[in-house]
Parts: structure tokens; sequence; C-alpha cells
């Protein structure tokens, strides 16, 4: 899942018990930390991570070739190939 205010998580916990969502895996939830006793910890087809959910060897090397090329990009004038906006 994306960044928590893109998901109604009152909808998704509803859609994951009646079943219309096989399963989820997250790693951004409100509020943060999830309280133990909220609907998403009794879930069994819920995975909760520790907002380390993109953490991996792949996506870090990724990132890395991602900065390189934006920092060559400047240092050359030219523009960002993956500048980031918000």
């Amino acid at each position: 899942m994306g960044i928590n205010k893109l998901v109604d998580q009152d909808a998704l916990v509803e859609a994951l018990k009646e079943k219309r969502i096989r399963g989820a895996g997250l790693d951004v939830m409100t509020p943060e930390p999830l309280p133990l006793d909220h609907p998403l910890t009794s879930l069994d087809n819920v995975l909760l991570l520790p907002h380390i959910g993109t953490n991996t060897y792949e996506t870090e090397e990724e990132m890395a070739m991602i900065t390189v090329q934006n920092i060559l990009a400047v240092v050359d004038g030219r523009p960002m190939p993956n500048e980031v906006i918000s």
C-alpha cells in the first residue's frame, strides 16, 4: 500500500474481513504505531511491516542508481530524469 492518506483504512478492514480483497501488506498505517487492539492486527490475511516494506537489496541498489543518474544530470546541466515534485 502507498501513503496512508490515499487509503480508507476502515474500508480496507471491511473489504479484508469480507474477503473482497484477498490480502494486504502494509508498511504505513494510521495511526503509527498501530495499537495492538486495532482490527488490522487480528486479520490473518494482513501482513504488517514496520515502515520498511521497500528495504530490499534490489530497491536499495535501484535507489542508488537513480541518485547517481540525477546527480550526473544536474552536473551536466540537464533535467533530472527522476525528479519528484510534491
